[in-house]
C-alpha cells in the first residue's frame, strides 16, 4: 500500500484484491499477523489507519475464514509504536473476533 493510505483504501484492497485471491485458494485456515504500525498515530508506519478500520479489516478476513474453512482463524499480535493506537486497534480487533457470526444465507 502507499504512503498515506487510509481506512478506505485498505477497505477495497482487501475486498478488491484479497478476498477474491483467498475465495480463490480455499485455505484450510486463516492466519492473522496483526501488526498495528499502519495506525494513524504510529510514528514509523506512514499510513492513516484507525482502529475501527482495523475492525473493519478484521472483519473481512474473518468472513474469509468463515466462508472457506468453518471460522479456523489465528491471529498473531505483531505490534505497533504508538502505544495509544495500538491499545485501541488491539481492542477492536479483539472484539470484532468475538462478534458473533452471522447464520448461513439460505
Amino acid at each position: 500500500m502507499p504512503a498515506g493510505s487510509t481506512d478506505r483504501d485498505y477497505c477495497e484492497a482487501f475486498e478488491n484484491k484479497l478476498k477474491p485471491a483467498a475465495l480463490a485458494f480455499q485455505p484450510d485456515f486463516v492466519l492473522i499477523s496483526a501488526g498495528f504500525d499502519a495506525h494513524k498515530n504510529d510514528p514509523l508506519g506512514g499510513m492513516k489507519l484507525t482502529a475501527e478500520g482495523f475492525a473493519k479489516l478484521t472483519r473481512i478476513v474473518k468472513g474469509i475464514a468463515e466462508t472457506c474453512c468453518q471460522g479456523r482463524l489465528v491471529s498473531v499480535l505483531e505490534g505497533g509504536y504508538d502505544l495509544e493506537g495500538l491499545a485501541d486497534s488491539v481492542e477492536a480487533h479483539i472484539r470484532a473476533l468475538m462478534e458473533p457470526t452471522p447464520p448461513p444465507k439460505s
